[in-house]
């Protein structure tokens, strides 16, 4: 397996740990709305309701925008070159290691740290269609492109 490979399934990895600890929480929160709905009414208790189905409504909103990443991930080939930046590149840069893909953040892989960027982001923009030996100056830090695979 190659480090690109190990990186994409690390982040596919975190990614669903999200996924999960959301599901975790969603029910949790469906729980305490059960165990809420059998006691007595009264203004405590339509105010503990409706907090809980805001904070159900945040999570399933959350859950939502996890799986449109997750399927967005799942697009990215890892096995594909690439001679130019491009989502789904692994680009070594002179300022670090990052995986053009969705802003799901910072992993180590073979003790290297890889921060996984969009396109959208500042630094993902600029860096799209590089290509190795090219150079770019984003907020006073200079940024050489050294390999993309």
């Amino acid at each position: 397996m190659t480090f690109k490979e190990k990186v994409y399934l690390r982040f596919r990895e975190l990614l669903q740990n999200k996924i999960d600890l959301l599901q975790q929480n969603l029910d949790s929160l469906f729980q305490s709305a059960q165990n809420e709905t059998k006691r007595t009414a009264g203004d405590k208790h339509e105010t503990a309701l409706a907090m809980l189905q805001i904070e159900q409504e945040n999570l399933r909103r959350q859950m939502h925008e996890a799986k449109i990443q997750q399927t967005l991930l799942q697009k990215i080939n890892p096995a594909a070159a690439f001679n130019k930046i491009a989502p789904g590149a692994l680009v070594k840069t002179s300022q670090g290691h990052f995986f053009i893909s969705l802003a799901l953040g910072k992993i180590s892989e073979e003790d290297i740290e890889v921060v996984s960027l969009s396109v959208q982001s500042p630094l993902g923009s600029k860096l799209n269609g590089l290509q190795a030996g090219d150079e770019l100056l984003l907020n006073g830090r200079k940024y050489l492109v050294e390999t993309i695979c």
